[in-house]
């Protein structure tokens, strides 16, 4: 087997300063908004791994089963010699695509990229064993900050799996594919998975389960800050209000203040007013169109080449290549 690389990009300390930096800004502005990483500590990527599995979240299920059907056609759209993954946790639906590289003999390099060193190393390791003779080189950092230090040279493609596009707002989403495509090679690919438009009421429950695990993801961010700055959020003074956004066709994921209350957040010197009825905005995911997906790559310079669905038309796959 040979031994992954690790290239790791953030500094120790830097989820300390970020978090600062992100209340601060966050909760200034109206309506106040916390961004959805401070979801994913330890408990939150538990609790974010237990929502895949649940009945009501398609998501998933729905983007492994375009994998299973498609991967040896995606693999020779795209022609790649190198696969990078962003966002890659634990690299889980990637096997698919692992394996379908190996059927065809064409990968020399995988390299996923996470913000959680502790969990890259891990599935290094995982993949290294299992795929010998692959160069592993992963990467400690975040895709909205580190993309100029991609590992560079033969056929790329960056896959960036899970609808988590739809995490960014449009104008993050406008600057993240075209620093992309910037630093992308002519006949390198991006396959980009993206959660597609249906009824509201599916798409409230994908958000909403009956277990309430969404609920506890979602509340988690409190968690974060009151662990990591001092802050005094009292969870039960707070309610989940999940909805859909018909005009910006997206779920958007709030805690509504249910008591007038003080908030005091020591580690970023931030004291919070909230009136009954205020909201905090903690995530959202936008749903797509195949037409809006093409007309958002093409304008960062990506060219589509194919699209996958899965059979009920609830997710898609895009390759799109830079020319």
């Amino acid at each position: 087997m040979t031994q992954p690389q690790m290239k790791v990009l953030l500094e120790s300390d830097w989820a300390a300063g970020s978090l600062v930096d992100d209340v601060r800004r966050g909760l200034s502005q109206h309506p106040r908004t916390l961004p959805p990483r401070w979801l994913y500590d330890d408990h939150g990527s538990a609790l974010f791994d237990e929502i895949t599995r649940l009945p009501e979240y398609y998501p998933f299920l729905a983007e492994r089963s375009i994998l299973e059907q498609h991967a040896a056609e995606i693999v020779t759209a795209s022609g790649a010699t190198t696969l990078v993954e962003l966002g890659s946790g634990t690299s889980e639906k990637t096997r698919l695509l692992l394996d379908a590289f190996t059927a065809e003999g064409q990968l020399t390099r995988f390299a996923p990229v996470d913000v959680s060193e502790g969990t890259l190393r891990e599935a290094a390791d995982q993949i290294a064993a299992a795929y010998p003779g692959l160069e592993v080189v992963g990467v400690v950092g975040d895709f909205t900050l580190h993309l100029a230090h991609l590992p560079k040279g033969g056929r790329r493609m960056v896959a960036f799996l899970g609808g988590t596009i739809g995490n960014l707002y449009l104008e993050e989403r406008k600057a993240f594919l075209g620093a992309l495509a910037d630093l992308l090679e002519p006949g390198d690919s991006l396959l980009l998975g993206t959660d597609l438009v249906k009824s509201a009421d599916r798409l409230v429950a994908a958000y909403d389960d009956s277990a309430g695990v969404t609920e506890a993801f979602i509340r988690n961010s409190l968690t974060v800050v009151n662990r990591e700055l001092g802050a005094d959020f009292d969870q039960a003074s707070f309610s989940y209000v999940p909805f859909w956004d018909p005009h910006m066709e997206r779920i958007d994921m709030r805690l509504r203040s249910e008591v007038p209350q003080r908030v005091t957040i020591p580690g970023a010197d931030v004291v919070l007013d909230l009136a009954v009825g205020e909201e905090l905005r903690m995530e959202i995911s936008t749903k797509f169109r195949v037409s809006r997906i093409a007309a958002e790559l093409e304008a960062a310079g990506l060219a589509v080449a194919r699209v996958w669905t899965d059979d009920p038309g609830d997710f898609a796959l895009t390759l799109a290549v830079k020319g």
